[in-house]
Order: C-alpha cells, then sequence, then structure tokens
C-alpha cells in the first residue's frame, strides 16, 4: 500500500498522510495536487512525499488526484518549506502564496505531459558568481546597465533570469527596454493579470527565459534559474501584508541559494539589512557614483523661524519663499514635497472638541476639498462634512492640519502670478505648470528635473513611533535628489540629524555609519530580528485579554538567553477595518529558534473569536 504526505493551505502543522487509492498509484508524484477530505471539508493539498508505511492507524484516502504530472519541482517544495520555517507559516500556506489563485481552487490543466513537464533541469549547469551582489546607484539610472550585462550573459549560457519590480506599471517599460537591448521577449507575471494561469503554465513549460514580475514573481517555474534581480530591494511593497508575511528579499535568498542562481540587489537607497550584509562580506558591494552634479541642500531650522513666521504658523518658510521667487523669475520649475493628501488632516467641533474619526478604524477622517468629503485613507471610507456636529449639535466643523490641497491653496494666495498644480498619475511632464506639489509618487519618475525642490511636513514622518522612521526618511530624500541637481531647501527642526546631515555633508555613507551604529545600541534590526505576535477580533476587550495571557505565557516558558519577549502592546493604528489588534513583541538573534518557541506557545492557545498571526522581520 502507498500513502502520501500531504500538507493544505491552512494554518496548520503537517504533512498528513492519506491513503492512496490503487487507480492512482501509478501516476501520482511529489509536487502533485490532490482533493482531500480535511474534517468536514473538501479541499486542495499537495503531495510533499510517498512513502510505503504510516504510523496512523485510521487513514482517509485521497478523493481525487488533479495533476498527473508535478505541478511543483523539488526545488520549489524545498523553498517553500524553508520559507515555512523561517516565516512561522504552514507549508501548505507557503505553496499557496507561489502558485497563481486557479492553481489554489484545483482548477486542472488540460494539456499533454510536456505543457507542464517543463525543461529537465541540467545535471552540471554552468553557475555564475553565486555570491549576492548589491548595486548602490547614486546616479539613479545605472544600474540597469549592470543588469541587461548579467541577462545577457545569463541567456548565453542557456539559463533563466527573475526581474522583480515594485511596482505593476514598471513591467511593460521594463520589458520593452530588455527587448530592445538583448532582443528577447520578456514575459510578465504578477497576480491578479489577465490569463495569468496561462503566463505561469508557459514559464513552466519552458516558454520564457526572462521573466519580469511584481513580489509573487520570486516564485516563478523558471527552469534552469541562473539570475534573481530585485530592483529597488528597499521597497516596502516587496514585504507581503498578509500570512505568510514573506518578503521577496529574504525569499529570493532562499531561492538563490537552493537554485545555485546568483541574486543582484539594486537600488538607489539600499536597505540597511542588505548594506549591513555587504559590511559583513555576505554581498559584494558595487557603488555607482552620481554622474550629473551633487544639488546643494540647505536645511532651514524651523526652531529658529522669524517670530512673526512662527505666530502666523506660516506653512512655507521666508527662506523658501524667497528661493521659489528667484526661480519663478528665472521661468524655471519647482517641486514642493509634502507627503500628506487632502486639505485637512483633522475635521473637529469648535464648541465640544469632538474629533470626526472612520467609524471602522477609529483615526482622523482627512478632509478633501476635491470631491467635498471626509476620508479614510486606511479603509476608504467616505463621508459628506457634516454641517452640526454628531455630538453636541454645534453648527461649526473646524478643518486643521494641512495637506497638498491645502498646501495649494496657501501657494495660489503666495504666488498669485504662477501656474500651480498637484502632480498626480496624470502629469506626464512639467511643462504644465511653474510649481508642482507631490506626495512620494513623484520619485518614481526618474526623467524629471527641478530647478528647486521644497521639502515639507518631514519631520511628521521622522517623528513616528516606528524604528525604521529614520530610514523611511533618508529613502525619500535620497529620491528626491535624483529629480534635480540645483538646489534643495529642506524644513525641519532637527536639522542636526544624520539623515539629514548625510545630504548636507553630500555623504550618503554617513547616513548608514551613522544609522547602524544607533542601531547597534539599541540591539535592533540587522543586528537582531524581531517578530510580532498580532492578535486581532471584533471586541476590544478580548483581544487585550488574549494578548496579555499570551504575553504572559510566553515570559513564563521562556528559557532561552537567545530570544526576549520584549512587551504587549495595541498596534498602530489600534482598530483597523472594523477589527481591533495587539501585538507581542519578540527579539532574537535566531529565527529558528524563535519559531519554534512559538508554536509551541500557541499550541492551546484558544481565544473565542481571536485570530492569531506571526510576522517575522517587520518593516
Amino acid at each position: 500500500m502507498l500513502f502520501a504526505k500531504v500538507v493544505v493551505g491552512l494554518p496548520v502543522s503537517g504533512p498528513f498522510d492519506y491513503i492512496v487509492p490503487d487507480n492512482c498509484a501509478e501516476q501520482i508524484k511529489i509536487g502533485s495536487r490532490v482533493w482531500v477530505s480535511f474534517g468536514t471539508r473538501r479541499i486542495v493539498g499537495y503531495v510533499t512525499d510517498l512513502v510505503k508505511k504510516s504510523e496512523i492507524k485510521r487513514l482517509k484516502p485521497i478523493l481525487e488526484l488533479i495533476d498527473k504530472v508535478p505541478l511543483l519541482s523539488k526545488e520549489m517544495l524545498l523553498i517553500t518549506k524553508e520559507l515555512s520555517e523561517y516565516y512561522c507559516c504552514s507549508w501548505g500556506e507557503a505553496i499557496e502564496v507561489a502558485i497563481p489563485d486557479d492553481l489554489r481552487k484545483g482548477k486542472k490543466i488540460i494539456s499533454g505531459d510536456s505543457s507542464i513537464n517543463g525543461v529537465r533541469i541540467n545535471s552540471d549547469p554552468i553557475y555564475l558568481d553565486k555570491k549576492v551582489s548589491l548595486i548602490h546607484d547614486l546616479d539613479g539610472r545605472a544600474r540597469w546597465g549592470v543588469y541587461i550585462n548579467e541577462i545577457k550573459q545569463i541567456l548565453k549560457n542557456n539559463q533563466s533570469a527573475i526581474v522583480l519590480l515594485p511596482d505593476v506599471h514598471d513591467i511593460a517599460k521594463v520589458s520593452s527596454m530588455i527587448n530592445k537591448e538583448l532582443g528577447i521577449e520578456v514575459q510578465p507575471l504578477y497576480r491578479k493579470q489577465p490569463k495569468e494561469l496561462d503566463a505561469w503554465l508557459k514559464v513552466k513549460s519552458g516558454g520564457a527565459q526572462v521573466i519580469a514580475g511584481t513580489r509573487s514573481a520570486i516564485f516563478a517555474p523558471l527552469n534552469n534559474l541562473g539570475l534573481i534581480i530585485i530592483d529597488d530591494e528597499a521597497s516596502s511593497v516587496y514585504k507581503q501584508d498578509q500570512v505568510p508575511h514573506y518578503h521577496a528579499r529574504e525569499a529570493g535568498f532562499l531561492r538563490a541559494k537552493i537554485e545555485g542562481a546568483k541574486l543582484i540587489l539594486g537600488s538607489r537607497v539600499p536597505s540597511l539589512e542588505s548594506y549591513y550584509s555587504s559590511k559583513k562580506d555576505k554581498a559584494k558591494y558595487t557603488l555607482v557614483p552620481r554622474k550629473s552634479r551633487f544639488p546643494d541642500v540647505k536645511l532651514i531650522d524651523t526652531r529658529h523661524l522669524a517670530f512673526v513666521d512662527r505666530k502666523k504658523k506660516q506653512v512655507v518658510a521666508r527662506i523658501l519663499e524667497d528661493a521659489i521667487y528667484v526661480v519663478l523669475n528665472t521661468k524655471g520649475k519647482v517641486l514642493l514635497f509634502l507627503n500628506r493628501k487632502g486639505f485637512a488632516t483633522q475635521a473637529a467641533c469648535h464648541a465640544c472638541g469632538k474629533v470626526l474619526k472612520c467609524p471602522r478604524c477609529n483615526i482622523n477622517l482627512v478632509y478633501h476639498y476635491k470631491g467635498n468629503l471626509l476620508s479614510c485613507h486606511y479603509c476608504n471610507y467616505k463621508i459628506e462634512p457634516p454641517k452640526i456636529c454628531p455630538e453636541c449639535n454645534a453648527g461649526y466643523i473646524k478643518f486643521s492640519g494641512g495637506g497638498t490641497e491645502k498646501m495649494e491653496s496657501e501657494l495660489s494666495r503666495i504666488f498669485p502670478q504662477a501656474r500651480i498644480k498637484i502632480w498626480d498619475e496624470a502629469c506626464q511632464d512639467i511643462s504644465d505648470a511653474d510649481i508642482f506639489i507631490a506626495t512620494s509618487s513623484v520619485i518614481r519618475r526618474a526623467d524629471l528635473n527641478f530647478d528647486l525642490i521644497g521639502v515639507l511636513g518631514i519631520d511628521n514622518t521622522l517623528n513616528r513611533v516606528d524604528f525604521r522612521a529614520t530610514e523611511k526618511v533618508f529613502e525619500l530624500l535620497a529620491g528626491l535628489l535624483v529629480l534635480t541637481d540645483k538646489n534643495i531647501l529642506i524644513q525641519t527642526s532637527s536639522p542636526t540629524h544624520h539623515c539629514f546631515q548625510a545630504l548636507f555633508k553630500k555623504d550618503e555613507s554617513y547616513f548608514y555609519e551613522a544609522e547602524l551604529k544607533q542601531r547597534k545600541q539599541l540591539n535592533f534590526p540587522p543586528f537582531s530580528h524581531l517578530i510580532l505576535v498580532k492578535l486581532r477580533g471584533k471586541s476590544e476587550e478580548k483581544v487585550k485579554v488574549a494578548a496579555e495571557a499570551l504575553f504572559n505565557k510566553l515570559t513564563k516558558e521562556n528559557k532561552s538567553k537567545e530570544l526576549g519577549i520584549v512587551a504587549v502592546t495595541p498596534t498602530n493604528p489600534p482598530k483597523l477595518r472594523g477589527n481591533f489588534y495587539w501585538q507581542v513583541l519578540l527579539r532574537t538573534g535566531k529565527v529558528a529558534l524563535a519559531g519554534e518557541f512559538i508554536r509551541k506557545g500557541l499550541k492551546g492557545f484558544r481565544h473565542s473569536g481571536i485570530i492569531v498571526t506571526i510576522d517575522v522581520d517587520p518593516v
């Protein structure tokens, strides 16, 4: 008798043993999908092994074999297994994040064996240098020349390549560029693309040597993989916000190691983790110097503004205002960066102080002048501004705080002769206006060039309760550097902060060394790993009680000096889309040890109506 070890896409430990029926014993293979009975449900399972003995006495048979040809290669099974262990999810959950939605639902592949069997991996493939490479591209564009040369070499060796991009809109542009340079068709691959399954099967059958895609493309079923490129590797979009909370960069490390491929990480602003890896000689660091002139960076200390400006709560400092006048008089272009959308960030009753909040997320509603709406930027809840206060029936709602729309109104008053416009995706060039107001979306347009960039409200991001806040601010500012070779003025109350001083000194390594020194003192990543055990539910009190009970349980059971149970706190924001969130924070130097400890700690931990998830290395 033959038995199959099967994992399922549920947060349960596995594999589970099933009897292989005689009618499919000769066709079933490791990596195949099967229909199985799991409790009272009929769900898709994935065969991870076939054995002739089982220690379980009462077993259910496999209901149906879906794939006569294995869907998952042995390499992909190993990658997903290691991924599940690192990110504390089940093996089945890791497998399901690596395949299209149609395959997770059990759709049969109607084709001959050759169409999904794929090209056999060479027994002795030609590998490039297996060491990870980190390209720090100060120029902002030069790294693509390196990518093209590496892809060209891979194709000569009859191998394949994956190019990961942070934005789906970049795929067509990059595919066109590679086609123009190398004369090869690039296969796009990303979630929810038209005919995603057809694209996935084409890749698996060997119909594409180079693919370009977003985060999930790291699991593309390419044969004889020789190169993985992760562009803009510091981008937070490479981290999945749903279970399993994997990071494409970590998955890239795993896959490159298992399949012997070369991994190239490229970015205008490398992440602290990647930069630290290069310092520890785990990655080859290459600095691409800036070709254009480094802009002059001036820091405006908002603590020392003129008394009149402080009293009026002047949004644009007089120094920046004068600089804008100079540029406008020379027919130049100005960009004012303010990373907050809308007109006002708070709407409150002038009489009783009632602040209007989202009923689902319990955060301030943002007023948008365009459309005359109060909107939640987390769940997109929208209402018209009330005429009277819903709390005390007073007739005056006061709007305070400012975003891009309010900035547009203010600038129109200060510079009535200037054409002013908020930058959005519809903007194609900078000929439409004299002054543009933009959020972080403008950074993706490296082809733009302004005569002056003014940075406003950056302290709001810097002062957030987030150990990565400084890194995120530096990433924003460094991205703005690409958009000018003339002048940048930054309004801040912390001009001596190393985030700003690195740009003032025109030395980006100054930031990395100072930030790493600070992280080391606090024992924050990359010198340790943080793990969040998140609890959510509809009842705030139940979630709080459950989180505190779990914290006490883990603290009591922890005997390892390598693991610290740090704190139990509500998340920020504490309520989101109708659910309340609390979290238990752990810190460790060894993720495998912590993962095993958490799994044991959660066994038998049951609270009605509470869902528990684990986020390793949160961003």
